[in-house]
């Protein structure tokens, strides 16, 4: 059996099934209109796992094997199917000729990765695109000291060696992520008040309230309002206490991204409707 990511650009030429959960209610591992495309040998996405996942795969493949057109599945979240979320969710299940039928008029997540920018390849830096494998950012590490770049090559990270970095900032894109920890706290606000002048997604600073206080007041003397600099977020990441370990910082800083990506998924324009 073959898991395979759900997108747009599926080309999938046999009979297939979609299930699409067309009803909710109280605690429930997927939301409305969640789908999942399913083949006799090849599974596009998921409707949240589990045993709710697994009986609506056995039953569409016995859809696909009595040539059944349709059905719509009531299940109960809780002991009689091995989950405790204790909600109820309604599942139609559609058989269509190919993967293009069955999504047609559906709304799918194109995953388009936003940009990811890390200014510093030191330790907190290295740390940070060591993790960053599988997580869904397009991600750049910056730095003005070649030997720290080449420290680490890491498939799918973007290397750019920049002698005054906060010079480039004007050229990256829009509604991106940007990190700020370089080795020079001078570079690190020049950095900033070249991100400031942008639209950008979230703003991270590496450092202490101490450094936050001394900074948000010069970027504030710069021009910069009030709000704008308000969003920058220093201390970077969520809470771990007082850990110094570059890796535990690095843990912290990619768990709140994740956390920031995930809440504006609802208002990304990656969601299109796929009309043929």
């Amino acid at each position: 059996m073959y898991l395979k990511k759900l997108s747009k650009n599926i080309n999938f030429n046999s009979k297939i099934v979609k299930a699409k959960i067309i009803e909710v209610k109280g605690s429930s591992p997927n939301s409305l209109d969640d789908i999942i495309l399913i083949s006799t040998d090849t599974i596009f996405g998921t409707i949240g796992g589990g045993n709710l996942e697994y009986l609506v795969i056995d039953e569409a493949r016995k859809l696909i094997d009595s040539n059944i057109a349709k059905k719509v599945m009531n299940i109960p979240l809780g002991p009689g199917i091995g989950q405790c979320c204790g909600g109820y969710v309604q599942v139609k299940l559609s058989l269509h000729n190919n993967s293009k039928d069955a999504i047609k008029d559906e709304y799918i997540f194109n995953n388009v990765k936003p940009n990811l920018y890390i200014f510093g390849s030191g330790h907190i830096g290295q740390a940070l695109i060591s993790k960053l494998e599988n997580i869904n950012f397009n991600t750049f590490i910056i730095d003005s000291r070649e030997d720290y770049l080449k420290m680490t090559n890491i498939k799918d990270i973007n290397y750019l060696l920049s002698k005054k970095p906060w010079e480039i900032v004007s050229k990256l894109e829009d509604n991106s992520y940007f990190i700020v920890l370089t080795h020079s706290h001078d570079y690190d606000l020049k950095i900033l008040n070249e991100i400031l002048k942008k639209n950008n997604t979230f703003v991270g600073l590496i450092g202490s309230l101490t450094k936050k206080k001394r900074f948000y007041k010069r970027l504030i003397d710069n021009g910069h309002n009030k709000s704008i600099v308000d969003k920058i977020e220093c201390p970077i990441g969520i809470d771990i206490g007082n850990s110094k370990d570059p890796n535990e910082i690095a843990f912290s800083i990619i768990t709140r991204i994740i956390s920031i990506k995930n809440s504006l998924k609802h208002l990304s324009n990656n969601k299109i409707k796929k009309v043929i």
